[in-house]
């Protein structure tokens, strides 16, 4: 298994609207081929291949105390040089 190196992470509290509202943004930064992601000072420029692999993911997680935890997991890989792979529709 490789070696993973964290290059960036952010995790806060927002409210439904604000999520889906950076989610449109992302969209279009990820369509246009280029992200931009900044956290105070730190800042990460990532260059978007044309071919990505989509990963999404429904969890539920028993926190005990707190009750269950529900996660929508959205992932976005590739490689350098990947290829086409496989289609996800949204219903």
């Amino acid at each position: 298994m490789g070696k993973k190196t964290r290059l960036f992470k952010s995790e806060e509290l927002k409210k439904r609207a604000e999520v889906g509202e950076f989610l449109h943004q992302i969209a279009e930064r990820i369509a246009n081929g280029e992200v931009v992601l900044r956290k105070g000072a730190e800042e990460l420029v990532l260059q978007i291949p044309e071919n990505l692999i989509l990963e999404v993911q429904v969890e539920d997680e028993d926190k005990k105390a707190k009750g269950i935890q529900h996660s929508l997991e959205i992932e976005i890989k590739w490689f350098d040089n990947d290829g086409p792979s496989g289609s996800l529709e949204l219903g």
